[in-house]
């Protein structure tokens, strides 16, 4: 059972941001919140590696921990990064990082995290909450 809520406590973060901005709780619970789905997300959620393998056509399924992150393979660790920054990368992005439903669901909590924490600190400010 600790091994399940290790691995996975990003969810359960995540229905509690749900709850929080359904019930209004106060803005900086739900910042915190959403800092913490993005983070687990990105670095965290248990997933394929997804790197590209040496031939370039197809991509690595090792286990490997974050939306972000790569395998043990030291190759494989900052291989995603550098895709999103170099600029003839950008387009094998998306099949890389993700590869799966899984990685894609992953991606979009990471996503909607940022957003709303973005979302927490800018609509008090706009409205005068």
């Amino acid at each position: 059972m600790g091994k399940v809520v290790r691995l996975y406590w990003g969810y359960m973060v995540a229905a509690a941001l749900v709850v929080a901005w359904s019930q209004q709780w106060a803005l900086p619970v739900i910042v915190a919140l959403s800092l913490g789905v993005s983070a687990y997300a990105a670095f965290q959620v248990p997933v394929w590696c997804g790197a590209v393998n040496r031939d370039g056509q197809t991509y690595c399924r090792n286990n490997a921990y974050g939306v972000l992150m790569g395998c043990s393979k030291r190759q494989h660790r900052w291989q995603k990064l550098k895709m999103i920054v170099l600029r003839s990368k950008v387009g094998n992005v998306s099949r890389s990082v993700f590869p799966t439903a899984k990685e894609k669901f992953n991606g979009a909590l990471a996503i909607g995290g940022l957003l709303s924490a973005v979302a927490a600190v800018i609509v008090p400010a706009v409205t005068g909450g």
